[in-house]
């Protein structure tokens, strides 16, 4: 292991593990309302490795990049020559994707429904790569259950991860945001916002309050010339929200999705995850006089 970077985030450092839990589609732009710059912060490796890609000199943190969506942005950033924290609770996933992903990887263990968590991950974040320039928030976690089946702590979990956690990560992440010049925040909401399914009402509420939360950040940062996002996504092929679902829950959550109609509106052929990172990719390298507030995918195929 190298020692940490200089403040301007030039690095040498092997990928490992930081512990701290001690298609339709609709644009909204607006103009961001100005183009300061700073100077490129280059990441190079023992081999001299220098991207070449549309991100390349750009420092970024995912959450939940150890599986799913996440690690599917992580790898699309990682190919366009961005280097990428990796923000997950420990698991052999995130040990996995970062060896997948390589010296451009930094896995770092977190809980982002734990403030002191997401404040020793930044830490860290800002002690190896010297600053950040993009934040995607995509950590979320959906517990189907009738309100007055579910449990609090199913409640807590729900609402600490999906909303909480994009809060204290953008508190976090912004002192590191702002020094940028061309800094970027996602956060990945559902249509959900738009019809709640049957039991995931607190889901879609966390997703509606992640968007509310949005849209008020993106008029406190606009001056600091920080891009805030709203990524909205619609049914993903191969998704893993539902991997915590028991088999008697899922059945009797699409049974009763198709006589309300939710599947029917959903599709039955999802958005392929490589659409989705492509277009998260494509958010990130629009010229920076304009900013994208909300951009909703759904797939094509009915």
């Amino acid at each position: 292991m190298k020692s940490a970077p200089a403040a301007n985030g030039s690095a040498a450092w092997k990928s490992r593990s930081y512990d701290l839990l001690c298609v339709p589609v609709v644009f909204v732009f607006s103009p961001s309302g100005g183009g300061a710059t700073q100077q490129d912060r280059h990441f190079d490796n023992q081999t001299g490795v220098t991207g070449m890609g549309k991100l390349d000199g750009r420092f970024a943190a995912i959450t939940g990049a150890s599986r799913g969506m996440g690690r599917r942005f992580a790898e699309a950033l990682v190919s366009e020559g961005a280097t990428v924290a990796l923000f997950a609770r420990p698991s052999d996933k995130l040990d996995e994707a970062a060896a997948i992903l390589g010296d451009r990887a930094l896995p770092v263990a977190c809980d982002v429904s734990d403030p002191e968590s997401v404040r020793a991950a930044f830490a860290t974040v800002e002690r190896v790569f010297g600053g950040l320039d993009i934040l995607v928030n995509n950590a979320g976690v959906s517990l189907i259950s009738k309100i007055d089946e579910v449990s609090d702590e199913d409640v807590q979990s729900e609402v600490g991860i999906n909303l909480m956690g994009p809060i204290y990560m953008c508190r976090s992440a912004l002192p590191l945001l702002r020094r940028s010049g061309r800094a970027d925040i996602i956060n990945i909401s559902s249509e959900a916002v738009k019809l709640p399914w049957p039991s995931q009402s607190i889901y879609a509420a966390t997703k509606a309050g992640l968007e509310a939360f949005t849209t008020g950040l993106r008029a406190e940062v606009r001056r600091d010339l920080i891009r805030v996002t709203t990524l909205r996504s619609g049914y993903v092929s191969g998704g893993e929200l539902a991997r915590h679902w028991s088999e008697e829950k899922t059945a009797e959550f699409f049974r009763v999705a198709a006589e309300t109609g939710h599947a029917r509106l959903a599709g039955t052929t999802g958005i392929s995850p490589h659409s989705m990172a492509e277009a998260l990719v494509a958010i990130l390298t629009l010229p920076r006089d304009v900013d994208v507030d909300l951009i909703e995918l759904r797939p094509t195929a009915p």
